[in-house]
Parts: C-alpha cells; sequence; structure tokens
C-alpha cells in the first residue's frame, strides 16, 4: 500500500513522535509512505500535473527521513488551517481559478472533488489525518466520500469527542502550570491581582485543570459566563486572605461576560472562527476601573503548545501512531484511535461529527463561584473532562 500522512490546525508537542511511529509500523511492513504538507492546504493547491507542485507538497517518508523528527515539537510536515469544503475565492489555487463565478466574489467553493481526484493520481491506498475537531471533521467528509481514513486526535484543548485524551494536551498543561506558578513570584512581589489568559476557544478544559493543579483563586471558562462585579468581588476577598496580599486569576481565551460577547478579531476562516483573545486585558482593566487595585495581565498563548513534548505526550504519541497504522494494516479504516478508561482503542470516526466537547461543569465547576471544583474523582479519565 501507498499510505498518506498530514497534520492539520494547531501545531501541538506530540505531532512528530506520531508520524514517525505511524511511518515506522508501515514501512517494516512494506508499505510506502507519503507525507502531504500543510495539511489538507496540500492536497487543495496541489497540482497533479505539475511535477514541482507534487515535489513541493508531498514527502516520501523513510526511516532517514524521520530519525529525529520526534525530538522536537511542532510537525516537520507543517500545518494548515484548510478546509477544501469552504475556500474563498481569493484562496482558490491559480489551476482552480476557472471554476470561480467572477460575479460572486464573496462566494465560497466545495473542492473535494479535487481533492479526492489529487489523492487518486498519488496512488494514495488510505490517508491518516491527524488533527482537532475540525480537521477530522474535513477527514470524516472523505471518508464519506470512500477514502479509507484513519485519525489520530490532537489539540491542546483536549476536547475532542470520543478520547479521555488528545495528543499535546498534558504538555500544554505543564507549560501553563508552570507560568502560572512563575507568575506568582511577580504578583506577589508588587501584590497586585494576576489576570493569565490561557488558550482555549469552545472548551475551558485548558483552563480548568491548569488552575485545579495550580490552587488559583479564580478561574474563567468557556462554558460559564461570569459577571465582572461578582469576580472583583471574589478576588478582593482572596487577595485580602493571602498574606503576601496578591490574588491569582486564570481565564480561558473564549470566557465572556454575562450578556456579553466572546472576544473576536479579523475575518472569519475556513472552519468560520475567528482569532480570540483579549478577554483577559479587557477583566485586568475592569478589576482596575472597578476596585482600584493595580493588576498585571499574561496573555501565554502560542507558548503553551510550543517546545518539544513531555513524556506522556511522546508516549501517547507513538503509541496512537502505531495503532493508526494497525488500523491501516488491517483495513480497519474510519476509525479514530482513542484511549478510554486507561487503554488504548478506536472509536468510529463519525464521533467527531458531534463538534467540540465541552467541560463537565457540574462535576468539574463552581459556577457560583468561579473555580474548580472536582466533586467525585473516583471513575474519572486520569486527565478528568
Amino acid at each position: 500500500m501507498k499510505v498518506g500522512i498530514l497534520t492539520g490546525g494547531g501545531d501541538v508537542p506530540g505531532l512528530n513522535a506520531a508520524i514517525k511511529a505511524a511511518t515506522l509500523r508501515l514501512i517494516e511492513s512494506g508499505n510506502e509512505m507519503i507525507g502531504i504538507r500543510r495539511g489538507w492546504y496540500g492536497l487543495l493547491h496541489l497540482n497533479p500535473d505539475d511535477p514541482a507542485s507534487i515535489s513541493q507538497l508531498t514527502l516520501k517518508l523513510d526511516r532517514g527521513v524521520v530519525r529525529t523528527v520526534d525530538r522536537t515539537g511542532g510537525t516537520f510536515l507543517h500545518t494548515s488551517r484548510t478546509n477544501p469544503a469552504n475556500v474563498k475565492a481569493k484562496e482558490a489555487p491559480s489551476f482552480l481559478k476557472h471554476l470561480i463565478d467572477p460575479n460572486q466574489p464573496s462566494a465560497r467553493y466545495d473542492f473535494t472533488d479535487h481533492v479526492l481526484r489529487v489523492l487518486s493520481s498519488l496512488g494514495i491506498d488510505a490517508l491518516i489525518a491527524i488533527g482537532g475537531d475540525d480537521t477530522l471533521s474535513y477527514a470524516l467528509r472523505l471518508y464519506n466520500e470512500g477514502v479509507p481514513i484513519v485519525a489520530i486526535p490532537k489539540t491542546m484543548d483536549n476536547d475532542v469527542r470520543g478520547t479521555d485524551y488528545c495528543i499535546g494536551f498534558s504538555t500544554a498543561i505543564t507549560r501553563a502550570l508552570e507560568f502560572i506558578q512563575n507568575m506568582r513570584t511577580c504578583a506577589g512581589s508588587h501584590e497586585r491581582i494576576a489576570v493569565i489568559e490561557l488558550f482555549g476557544r469552545n472548551s475551558g478544559e485548558t483552563a480548568l485543570i491548569s488552575s485545579y493543579l495550580g490552587n488559583v483563586d479564580r478561574c474563567l471558562i468557556a462554558e460559564v459566563p461570569f459577571d465582572i462585579e461578582k469576580l472583583c468581588d471574589f478576588l478582593l476577598v482572596d487577595k485580602r486572605n493571602n498574606p503576601s496580599n496578591y490574588a491569582m486569576l486564570v481565564v480561558s481565551e473564549g470566557a465572556r461576560a454575562v450578556n456579553g460577547a466572546v472576544f473576536e478579531r479579523g475575518e472569519a476562516d475556513a472552519y468560520g472562527h475567528r482569532k480570540l483573545g483579549g478577554v483577559g486585558d479587557y477583566i485586568s482593566e475592569q478589576i482596575k476601573a472597578l476596585t482600584g487595585e493595580h493588576t498585571m495581565y499574561q496573555h501565554v498563548g502560542y507558548l503553551m503548545r510550543s517546545g518539544a513534548p513531555d513524556a506522556l505526550d511522546v508516549m501517547v504519541s507513538n503509541n496512537f501512531g502505531t495503532l493508526a497504522a494497525d488500523l491501516v494494516l488491517s483495513g480497519q479504516t474510519g476509525r479514530m484511535v482513542a484511549l478510554q478508561g486507561g487503554r488504548y482503542t478506536s472509536v468510529p470516526l463519525s464521533e467527531v461529527g458531534g463538534g467540540p466537547r465541552p467541560v463537565d461543569v457540574d462535576a468539574l465547576y463552581d459556577a457560583e463561584r468561579y473555580r474548580p471544583r472536582i466533586r467525585d474523582v473516583a471513575n474519572k479519565p486520569m486527565f478528568l473532562y
């Protein structure tokens, strides 16, 4: 077989380890591996009639190519947030411009037929797609079109349905926890209220688990709107009760005030998402205005998913890659590798059709006091959720 592999969406530590594990498993069984560069962008922009395009957007993978890739974070195949089923006219590849209606400059186009032709022209017998909800939603589309696909879940938000764990989550929590604890020295030295904003669009799990492990005073998640005056009252009490006279607040970037909107900016991407960020800055300014207290605001952002993976992400990535390859070898496509109950397994790819999995607020969060509250640890997955 000739098997393709790609990564899509935001990068996380562990992607390279998964690519390496899948590649070694498959080539040791006498198969050929082809890396697709830049995720779904690569398949959209590849022109089967142009050898230069094929050379630029694909890479033959062998033991030598993947030998050291697992030592670093990110994805050496590169990534994108392209959705071939929802392409703006201005972003269509030049060789497909003849399909664009000049009278509808704002129209969007579905180039899935082109992607299917590319996969056929490359001789791809099966495809391994590594990504989060958005990337895997298009993988599901291709599977429904007849493409044999196996998926590997990755996202620092850990919100893909059907699995207890997604590649990148452990490292993101490790990074966030380190930054939170480090901020205590500045907040304590200056006797301020620290506001730390973390990534987390639809799910507040990263913020919640980081806050739980870091014992922060208050935490705002995407699932529960907050009352700014109530929040300020809590933080004043927290600061007063702290012998070092400071307080810590962690905010998910998708958090919003009661009757308010999520802080978004820019144009929507191919999956309908605009860039998030700024809610922490808003809250910081509101705290100053309403309480007179000095604050310090830190947006951690991309640092949460930069650098090499931690040991847990290396382990899961290796095993997810190996399991994905085994599914391909056994002809079990239309599946997503997963961890459930502490054991490696697979689930139907259709699981991702339900969208991101939100935090179980009733089980994990005190919506009245804006802080983690794990009501029962027994029988919960290792990383809760």
